[in-house]
């Protein structure tokens, strides 16, 4: 079977630090985007050795902040190859025109940094009613917002997508689910409480691989149930490469291995059309290009 693989959660960094200067959030850089940094023109030779034709590049907001100018630039270079995933203070009152604003550049997803390495903890921000504007104008567009959370902001986001119900979620690194207690309580796992909702999508990156060899859980064990709770059309696959070590190539073979146990509709679902629901940009079938699922 052939099909076209799309990375939703790949970071670009300049080393132009003039025309694009580093604002981390929480006020130090990541280590990551200090040591392997990646420009836009690295990462399209990075998809080309890899097989990934299009990427929603998702900004890197340890590096940059809310100043999504060098991930717009990227998609303005190569509209054929890449979209962008932009960062916005929402509690800002001004915070829908400059959505807006990102949008008229090539913005068609919103990422909210919630936790991470620069901001460690949970926040609760995004639930304060300041945000209520925001999330409001983006279920009315449609606009996918992309978490980057953990389980412990499970609840709060609960109660976001309860009072907008018709928002897209796109929960980065399966919101980092705690998988410590082992292959009999994956059922309880808070994760799985949000798959109710229809317009909650999971991004499966190697994090999650990463979590189940820590926690000693077979992938045959965890990965069908997730397509139980969610359906593969609800899950989309990104590296985030240069972010987590090992090169894109690398870190795409890891997933594909780790994924083998699902049928071949399933994978291309999660490496190629689950993404094309979140971002239809990404849909445009002329620059696709074929990669033969080994």
């Amino acid at each position: 079977m052939t099909y076209d693989t799309i990375d939703i959660h790949p970071h670009v960094i300049s080393t132009d630090t003039e025309r694009y200067p580093r604002a981390p959030l929480g006020g130090h850089q990541s280590t990551w985007s200090e040591e392997r940094p990646v420009s836009f023109e690295q990462l399209l030779k990075d998809m080309d050795e890899a097989g990934v034709s299009k990427a929603a590049i998702v900004q890197a907001s340890t590096c940059y902040g809310h100043d999504n100018s060098y991930v717009i630039d990227a998609a303005a270079a190569h509209p054929d190859r890449f979209t962008a995933v932009c960062s916005v203070d929402v509690l800002a009152p001004d915070a829908n025109e400059r959505i807006e604003s990102w949008m008229r550049r090539g913005m068609s997803g919103l990422r909210l940094f919630t936790t991470g390495s620069t901001l460690p903890g949970q926040a609760t921000w995004f639930r304060d009613e300041r945000t209520y504007p925001t999330w409001k104008f983006a279920e009315e567009i449609g606009l996918p917002v992309c978490m980057q959370m953990t389980q412990d902001g499970i609840t709060d986001l609960r109660r976001v997508i309860e009072h907008f119900p018709n928002i897209r979620i796109v929960l980065d690194h399966l919101a980092r689910p705690v998988l410590d207690n082992g292959a009999p309580m994956l059922g309880a796992s808070a994760l799985f409480s949000l798959a109710e909702f229809s317009g909650v999508y999971l991004k499966l990156t190697v994090r999650a691989f990463e979590a189940l060899a820590k926690a000693g859980i077979p992938g045959t064990d965890f990965f069908p149930l997730l397509l139980e709770k969610f359906g593969a059309g609800r899950i989309a696959w990104g590296s985030n490469h240069p972010a987590s070590a090992g090169g894109l190539k690398a870190l795409k073979a890891k997933a594909e291995i780790g994924l083998s146990m699902l049928s071949d509709h399933d994978r291309a679902s999660i490496f190629r059309r689950t993404a094309q629901t979140i971002y239809p940009v990404l849909a445009d079938a002329s620059a696709t290009r074929s990669v033969e699922n080994a």
